[in-house]
């Protein structure tokens, strides 16, 4: 099992990841884009993505925003699969 990041290596790591922020025990981000087709778009690539990792994020999609929140549930908290799956949101 993943271990969970300490808080001062966590934040440390989220300031290296734009538009990232620290809620409770989950990592956030919201996506903009010009259109709600393009937000599906990148809904498709990150959920390929997380199959892969066997890593799934929570996401809320609203009209052109996609809201990404990463925890690992099964370790409580923050872990190295959740940095790996944002800067993959975060590049994509």
């Amino acid at each position: 099992m993943p271990s969970i990041l300490p808080i001062e290596e966590l934040q440390t790591r989220l300031s290296q990841l734009e538009g990232w922020s620290l809620e409770g025990n989950e990592i956030v981000r919201t996506f903009s884009f010009a259109t709600y087709l393009k937000g599906i778009d990148f809904v498709n690539a990150v959920t390929k993505e997380a199959e892969v990792m066997n890593h799934h994020p929570d996401l809320l999609i609203t009209w052109r925003k996609v809201t990404v929140r990463l925890t690992t549930h099964s370790a409580g908290g923050v872990t190295e699969l959740d940095l790996k799956l944002a800067k993959f949101c975060s590049e994509t």
